[in-house]
């Protein structure tokens, strides 16, 4: 609810209920239209201003189009529900027939035209309004999000001395432009602490939220961003740590890694059993980490590139990272972690020729009786 102006909004799929329809398709909660069609015509259900006489100002529309498309805005107002013979105008509309010539000669003569795609003045008076849109597309078909109907509010003409209030409508309607301006500069100042609330943004500007407190959007799916930056100064703090490291991994392939610094297995520590082994797979380089994740984490080698050309920004400077895909299998004196990556086939008897190949991953066991 605005503080100056009180507007009437209709955004929502019921909001859009029509009493005539032609070539129209809901999208969501907007308007569109159908596929293959190049125009349409909607005729909305009555709004109530609950007030004979009353009259109707501005009506803007929140709409995405691009220059070949075109939104006719049309409108109808009366003090009674009725027309015709009909008890009432929805009635009489849902009698027509769609698109026929009838039909759009009877639209014509019932609704008077008020303007096109974006912001007009109404200017009638009533007590009920029908609007009417007619969608017109060469290319991408328009997209009606919002219908926004200034019920009351206060307008420049207000603050104008009588006789320029009773002068007719022409200053009623110059000021309109202005005041249109302005109250669109109110609305986005007063809506402005909300743009910057990270938990009610979204699409562009929560991206440009999240570049202000250096959280990369690409790291992790969109629908995180809210909660990465709320996090963001712990995860700054934790960044080059064995639990940042950890975080920043997960983020990009949605994996937990196993993270295995030099001091974990130093081969030249007392009483080491295994220090030929720890040489031999982790090396001797304190500023060497490795990076241990399931073989069937990157679907392609340009995957696993990407992967690592970003990593090369998420660890401390003066370090380096390999890379270990850990494989199901056991490998003698190879990375093998019991419980992890570890996996035991089923017992099969040895049967070897040209067609039969033993694979690392398999239980060898003897003849049938051996079995047993």
């Amino acid at each position: 609810m605005e503080q100056l102006h009180r507007q009437l909004v209709l955004n929502k799929a019921e909001d859009w209920q029509p009493s005539y329809l032609w070539r129209l398709v809901p999208q969501g909660d907007g308007l569109t239209l159908a596929p293959g069609a190049q125009r349409g015509v909607v005729c909305l259900r009555r709004v109530d201003s609950g007030e004979k006489g009353f009259r109707w100002g501005r009506l803007s529309l929140d709409c995405q189009m691009d220059r070949d498309s075109l939104v006719h805005l049309y409108a109808y107002t009366a003090d009674v529900a009725t027309y015709g013979d009909f008890p009432t105008v929805e009635q009489y509309l849902s009698s027509l027939s769609p698109g026929t010539l009838e039909t759009r000669e009877a639209l014509a003569a019932m609704f008077t035209p008020v303007g096109q795609n974006q912001e007009c003045i109404l200017d009638q008076s009533g007590r009920y309004l029908w609007l009417m849109l007619e969608f017109i597309a060469a290319g991408t078909p328009p997209i009606l999000q919002a219908v926004r109907l200034q019920m009351s509010g206060d307008h420049m003409v207000d603050y104008l001395p009588a006789i320029y209030q009773e002068s007719g409508t022409f200053t009623k309607r110059f000021l309109s432009i202005f005041d249109s301006i302005f109250m669109d500069m109110e609305r986005e100042i007063y809506h402005l602490p909300a743009r910057f609330d990270y938990e009610s943004a979204s699409g562009q500007m929560l991206e440009y939220l999240a570049e202000w407190m250096c959280v990369d959007p690409q790291e992790g799916p969109p629908e995180t961003l809210a909660d990465r930056i709320r996090t963001a100064q712990q995860d700054y703090e934790d960044l080059y740590t064995v639990r940042g490291i950890k975080r920043s991994v997960q983020r990009l392939v949605g994996r937990e890694p196993i993270i295995i610094e030099s001091a974990d297995m130093d081969p030249n520590r007392p009483g080491c059993v295994h220090s030929a082994l720890y040489r031999r797979l982790y090396g001797e380089d304190p500023y060497r980490f490795f990076i241990l994740l399931p073989e069937d984490v990157f679907k392609s080698r340009i995957q696993m590139e990407t992967f690592l050309s970003r990593m090369q920004g998420l660890i401390p400077a003066g370090t380096q990272f390999e890379l270990v895909l850990l494989k199901r299998c056991i490998q003698l004196d190879g990375h093998t972690y019991l419980g992890i990556n570890t996996v035991v086939s089923g017992y099969i008897p040895v049967v070897i020729d040209e067609n039969t190949t033993i694979r690392y991953d398999t239980m060898i066991g003897g003849n049938e009786v051996e079995g047993r």
